[in-house]
């Protein structure tokens, strides 16, 4: 079974720093690709970035430049250093794991807020 546990979440000022984890267990984790995913109240739930198993990366729009996805496979760990912040930034942050395109799992999520 896939697990997903997540931390990192907080209250930040507008243009400060976190770094998101995602602690996974149950699976072959270099096998599986990796991503982001955010929900702020009122909106739909919307992909934030992904990372392959062989390491490449993608973003939304609203987040390039700003945010960073890794993973350390030995760790079997994925990180989401977010820079930059801004309010529009707020939302509950989900870690999702993928397997040949098919869904295998999410975290709980971690709330982050930025507010002056």
């Amino acid at each position: 079974q896939v697990q997903l546990v997540e931390s990192g979440g907080g209250l930040v000022q507008p243009g400060g720093s976190l770094r998101l984890s995602c602690a996974a267990s149950g699976m072959i984790f270099s096998t599986y690709a990796m991503n982001w995913y955010r929900q702020a109240p009122g909106n739909e739930r919307e992909w934030v970035a992904g990372i392959f198993n062989a390491g490449s990366t993608k973003y939304a729009d609203a987040v390039k430049g700003r945010f960073t996805i890794s993973r350390d496979n030995a760790k079997k760990m994925v990180y989401l250093q977010m820079n930059g912040l801004k309010p529009e930034d707020t939302a509950v942050y989900y870690c999702n794991a993928r397997l040949s395109g098919q869904d295998m799992g999410w975290g709980q999520g971690t709330q982050v807020t930025v507010s002056s």
